[in-house]
């Protein structure tokens, strides 16, 4: 499967600047995933700026009807 870096990219609200895996979804997911954590395109602008990805934080958005 061709990587769409660039139009993954262009939906990446990811704030963390150096982060190797910016456009590559797969590797986020992965990543993220190994510390039970969710990548930055599942939060608000907001939330996503806490740097708090955790799947609590995610169920507490929804809970409130953040997301």
């Amino acid at each position: 499967m061709e990587c769409k870096k660039a139009a993954n990219i262009s939906r990446c609200n990811c704030s963390y600047n150096p982060c190797q895996r910016k456009g590559y979804c797969c590797d986020c997911i992965s990543y993220h995933l190994r510390s039970r954590e969710l990548p930055a395109c599942v939060f608000p602008e907001s939330a996503e700026r806490t740097y708090d990805r955790s799947f609590e934080h995610f169920a507490r958005l929804v809970a409130e009807g953040g997301v």
